[in-house]
């Protein structure tokens, strides 16, 4: 295994690693936004006052770019409209108010797959995006475009967060599930091979892996280093393959596919069953969550409610987020609903909330030797700050991962990914298409 440039090693807090996923059941409401994807938005296929069951279309877009949206629960609409979530701009949502019967729809059942193009189709409208990271719709991923030649199926099993374990019991809890979802994938795509990528700080998971894959030779087992982000797709590639994403290309432009280990299981589990995505497991967990734990929960379920289901908090929380704390996002309400992507909840009480204020940087260049993209942090944070945004991009602003490593590492308490992000938001709504 290769080894990539920079990185961390934040303490791993795994402390829900050992825990049984628990099933959280129905909530009171579901609130599921037309935009759970990279891509176009789907539009509502429903209005208020339907009635809709678990697993039927309620969103959808022509756009290739895309994910058709399903309902979680059987139930009313009660709203259809625009609201604010953590992208701070209004998304349209559909609100339904479970009715308790978890009907389901009656399209629901096996596709029908025997080409390649079908089980493309299969995995659009199973509505399948990028579960471990940004989203992106799994068709369109698994249908390079043409040109390039694709030789290496990547399961990311790194999960190199702190706290989060959804993965790890993915691993543990979903062994077969998971190897019958990449063999699909092998099957249909004509990949060649598969690739396991785990760190090394999960030796149980590793076991059943590598147990299952015994006897199948295009699938093998690959203990990483630990080493944050390991996860992230272009150090993961280089990490199994020794090959290098260039800057501005896709994975598949180096002979790739990168998919997450739930992701891949969930194809196995949808060519089954026909059940659409429509629930999600996450780590629930922080200093100020009163019983720290997996759960599965159905999507579009209220934050509140999942940290209720866990007890609630033995303290008040200073920050929520959505995600790791290393790449999550920072909430305003406990009202915003589970989306397909999320993976973790993490409630911090007042003490391990607090921000350091920031101050001069010092040019210590710790954030250099940390970034895991080659960048020079310390000046692109200075760039924004200036707002000399050309500069930024022709030092190559738009590759930052926005991983945290560089805010991390710095003596100066710098909050560099945040003025990344502002710069990377503004070049890209300023670019000309």
């Amino acid at each position: 295994m290769k080894l990539f440039k920079g990185g961390v090693h934040p303490p791993q807090q795994k402390n829900t690693a050992g825990m049984a996923t628990v099933a959280m059941g129905v909530p009171s409401v579901v609130v599921i936004p037309m935009v759970q994807h990279l891509g176009a938005p789907c539009q509502p296929k429903v209005s208020k006052g339907d009635t809709v069951k678990v697993g039927q279309l309620i969103g959808d877009t022509d756009a290739y770019v895309s994910a058709p949206i399903h309902s979680s629960v059987s139930g009313t609409v009660t709203r259809v409209e625009p609201m604010v979530l953590t992208g701070g701009k209004p998304v349209m949502c559909v609100e339904i108010k479970p009715d308790g019967l978890q009907e389901v729809f009656e399209g629901v059942k096996p596709p029908v797959v025997d080409s390649r193009e079908s089980f493309l189709a299969a995995v659009r409208a199973s509505g399948l995006t990028g579960l471990g990271g940004a989203g992106f719709p799994a068709h369109v991923k698994l249908n390079p475009p043409k040109g390039t030649t694709v030789d290496t199926l990547i399961i990311n099993a790194s999960e190199c967060e702190p706290y989060i374990t959804s993965d790890y019991r993915e691993c543990i809890e979903n062994t077969d599930g998971i190897i019958e979802g990449i063999l699909h994938v092998l099957k249909w795509t004509g990949i060649g091979k598969a690739m396991i990528g785990i760190e090394d700080n999960k030796p149980e998971a590793i076991k059943v892996l590598s147990k299952a894959v015994s006897g199948i030779p295009s699938i093998t087992v690959h203990p990483l280093h630990t080493r944050y982000p390991q996860g992230a797709e272009k150090t993961l590639i280089y990490a199994l393959t020794g090959r290098q994403v260039p800057s501005g290309k896709l994975p598949a432009d180096v002979g790739c596919i990168v998919m997450n280990v739930v992701s891949v299981a969930f194809v196995a589990s949808y060519l089954k069953t026909g059940m659409p995505l429509i629930k999600k497991r996450v780590t629930v967990d922080g200093s100020a969550v009163k019983n720290p734990q997996n759960v599965e929960v159905l999507i579009g379920t209220p934050l509140k409610e999942v940290f209720d289901f866990c007890g609630g908090f033995k303290s008040e929380p200073g920050k929520v987020i959505m995600g790791g704390p290393m790449m999550g996002v920072s909430l305003f309400s406990l009202d915003l609903p589970v989306l397909k992507l999320n993976n973790a909840l993490l409630a911090f009480d007042e003490d391990e909330s607090r921000i350091p204020e920031e101050t001069a940087c010092i040019r210590c260049s710790r954030c250099v030797r940390a970034c895991p993209m080659g960048l020079l942090p310390f000046e692109l944070d200075r760039l924004v700050n200036a707002k000399k945004y050309e500069e930024a991009q022709k030092l190559h602003i738009l590759d930052c991962i926005e991983c945290g490593c560089c805010t991390y590492t710095c003596p100066a308490r710098r909050l560099m990914v945040q003025t990344i992000r502002i710069g990377k938001d503004f070049i890209r709504r300023n670019t000309k298409k």
